[in-house]
């Protein structure tokens, strides 16, 4: 009796315990202020290893762009590491390496990034140059150093998308997706037209426009004091002058009334099949969702499209699916490979059966939990890291960037926990509708055939 007693006194304490743990808030403190020139900055101590990271985030992509002058924010990205004022050309990297940092840069159609990571005592070194390029950039920059860096992006689209295989598949969908004059209408990359026609005064003026201290935010996160780093922010930071208020993008919602059905031929091997559809912006309801439905169609081999097609019937090669989160708009993807053989007629047709399973009947709560599961590791391991991509650093700028709070780790993880069977169901029912996506077949040359039936050939 009197173990039985102890066994259930253990349970019940061990019950508490993992309640307890159930109900802590993830919370990843900071200190923010806002210097008299409008630039946002963000503190964040982690004395875990003697590192900091420096990330910056300017709040132009893509989207701030016009018609006909596309490509200017991934340019800049290029731009900003050919010197500055105080900077000579190749400096930026070789002083960085020499005190034992890295550094990089990414552009989306929402924000342009750059960050330095290295050990505390680079701090001062690193702030020095991304305030230098913020406010001496063009005193350094020329119509050859544009030009330049104008040709290292035209081959980079031509790499990364005109000479790689099925690379141009994501420029035609977002052409079919958003009207003309959406902001996520065009590449982030740009057209080779609009690269050409831009003259020297439109990259000047766009920069000027946007890559300014109230229209950027600043964190520093790790190894760090926080008073000193706030002296050493003003420091660098205070003398660089404001730049034009820049007022939010505000374009109409976008919405597809007709299944769009369109083909291409490419320089491939296997046919590929693209099924896009439009889904709520990043962080609005749903955009958690389906995620999750993303994984239970196709994260792994478990997963329901997944194991049909790849391992039952093994008639794809690949198969994957994911939630494409932007700040205005976002899109759902589906994407498969088929088998040589195969068409994407056979491809399709068991991807919609899947899809109609899932709308007429809720998924299992193990395979909601799984992909739950999967999510709040990745979130986890991913809080461990100060910098870098997907760091604390990077998630304090993006959750400032889209929700106004940097600590809003909590509240995205929760989006992910609270979720049931039934909420991955009503999304699948609401956003991927036959008649509101763009299918896409990519084959290789010559066989249009082993297209989806009524697709409409169009030249990327």
């Amino acid at each position: 009796m009197e173990n039985t007693m102890r066994r259930l006194l253990c349970f019940l304490l061990f019950a508490i315990s993992i309640s307890v743990a159930q109900e802590l808030r993830i919370s990843v403190p900071y200190t923010r202020f806002v210097l008299p020139n409008g630039l946002n900055v963000i503190l964040h101590e982690d004395h875990l290893i003697p590192a900091v990271s420096v990330n910056i985030w300017y709040h132009v992509g893509s989207g701030r762009e016009k018609p006909g002058r596309t490509g200017f924010a991934h340019l800049f990205e290029h731009i900003m590491f050919e010197g500055s004022g105080n900077v000579p050309e190749g400096k930026f990297d070789e002083w960085l390496e020499a005190a034992g940092a890295d550094n990089n840069g990414s552009t989306n159609s929402d924000r342009t990034n750059y960050f330095e990571d290295g050990p505390s005592n680079a701090l001062d070194l690193a702030l020095f140059l991304e305030s230098d390029r913020m406010a001496n950039l063009l005193s350094a920059m020329s119509p050859s150093k544009v030009d330049g860096q104008r040709d290292v992006v035209k081959n980079e689209r031509r790499q990364s998308y005109e000479n790689r295989p099925y690379g141009m598949s994501s420029i035609v969908l977002s052409e079919n997706l958003y009207p003309a004059d959406h902001p996520y209408h065009w590449p982030t990359i740009g057209y080779m037209q609009d690269l050409s026609a831009a003259s020297y005064e439109d990259v000047v003026e766009f920069f000027k426009n946007y890559y300014t201290p109230n229209n950027a935010s600043l964190v520093i996160a790790g190894d760090i004091d926080p008073a000193g780093t706030k002296a050493l922010v003003e420091k660098w930071f205070r003398d660089v002058p404001a730049g034009p208020p820049v007022q939010p993008l505000a374009p109409p919602p976008a919405v597809l009334t007709e299944e769009k059905r369109l083909m291409f031929e490419d320089r491939v091997q296997l046919p590929r099949l693209y099924i896009v559809w439009h889904s709520p912006a990043m962080f609005a309801p749903g955009d958690a969702e389906l995620d999750v439905l993303a994984d239970v169609l196709a994260g792994g081999k478990n997963s329901r499209i997944y194991k049909r097609l790849v391992y039952e019937l093994q008639i794809a090669q690949d198969v994957s699916a994911f939630q494409s989160s932007e700040a205005l708009s976002s899109t759902f993807w589906i994407v498969a490979t088929a088998r040589a053989g195969h068409t994407l007629a056979e491809l399709e047709r068991i991807i919609q059966e899947e899809l109609d399973k899932i709308t007429a009947e809720a998924p299992s709560l193990k395979e909601v939990q799984r992909a739950v599961n999967q999510f709040e590791a990745g979130f986890l391991d991913r809080l461990e890291r100060v910098g870098s991509f997907g760091g604390k650093a990077d998630r304090l700028n993006s959750y400032f960037f889209h929700t106004g709070n940097p600590d809003y780790f909590h509240e995205d993880l929760s989006r992910y926990k609270a979720l049931d069977p039934n909420d991955i169901r009503a999304v699948a029912q609401t956003y991927l509708k036959r008649n509101a996506r763009v299918v896409l077949s990519i084959v290789p040359q010559g066989k249009k055939d082993l297209a989806t039936p009524g697709s409409k050939e169009v030249k990327p």
